[in-house]
């Protein structure tokens, strides 16, 4: 199977998922009532696939589409107050076309990086169950399979970095270090993310949420250099697009 179908196949499989009952009745019933300011909208209100370049060298992990957000518009960080965070820092960086991202198709394009996440449907609460983000799992290590140039994995939050490391974990077990190496911003290790393939450099980073945002846990400063880093691990030549 060519790659290009190979992709497609699997987006199609993402958003066909109905693994998680609680999640499926959660982002269906969030789409039926809609949020006042989007009520002229029709929601998304399915699982979310990845987004970007399928042969960056980088992939920023996320935890789970919005519930206003993604799972309205169709596309990974797009709506939010994370997706502008997110979308902000990748134009700064010469990585997306476009500061912001407002709906699935409004011509973002990205270069050199691939968004995903470790759940594909928004979570009450933003916080989905073990089993849940377990249900998703096979979904990321097929992106990853089928991404032949990564060298950079950002992980933006535990619940990503955990799950990159599982991955790792299951492709060589023999290379995870004990204990584990531990989740923070600017933590960084370097592991295999495809099976016979080498290691890739994982970084940490705190999620550009609302909640470490207007808190300054996060800054625009601390995400940009994440960034930075992150395209020069990946050798990343500056360039417009």
């Amino acid at each position: 199977m060519a790659a290009r179908d190979s992709w497609r196949s699997l987006e199609q499989e993402i958003v066909d998922c109905r693994r998680c009952p609680r999640l499926r009745r959660h982002c269906l019933e969030v789409a039926r009532v809609r949020r006042r300011m989007y009520r002229d909208q029709e929601y998304w209100g399915l699982p979310l696939p990845g987004f970007g370049d399928h042969a960056a060298p980088i992939v920023m992990v996320g935890l789970a589409p919005a519930a206003h957000g993604a799972n309205r518009t169709g596309r990974m960080f797009t709506g939010d107050r994370s997706g502008d965070w997110l979308y902000g820092a990748l134009h700064r960086a010469g990585l997306a076309n476009r500061p912001e991202s407002t709906w699935v198709n409004d011509g973002l394009k990205l270069d050199g990086v691939f968004i995903s996440a470790a759940a594909r449907c928004a979570p009450p609460l933003n916080k989905p169950t073990r089993a849940e983000i377990d249900n998703c799992a096979g979904f990321l290590d097929r992106e990853f399979d089928l991404m032949k140039q990564v060298r950079v994995v950002v992980a933006l939050g535990k619940i990503a970095w955990d799950a990159v490391l599982r991955r790792s974990a299951a492709v060589s077990p023999s290379t995870m270090p004990k204990p584990k190496p531990k989740f923070g911003h600017c933590s960084r290790t370097a592991l295999p993310i495809r099976k016979g393939s080498g290691p890739v450099a994982i970084l940490g980073s705190y999620h550009p949420s609302r909640q470490n945002t207007q808190t300054g846990r996060l800054t625009r400063p601390m995400f940009d250099q994440m960034i930075q880093k992150a395209i020069h691990l990946g050798g990343i030549k500056e360039k417009a697009i």
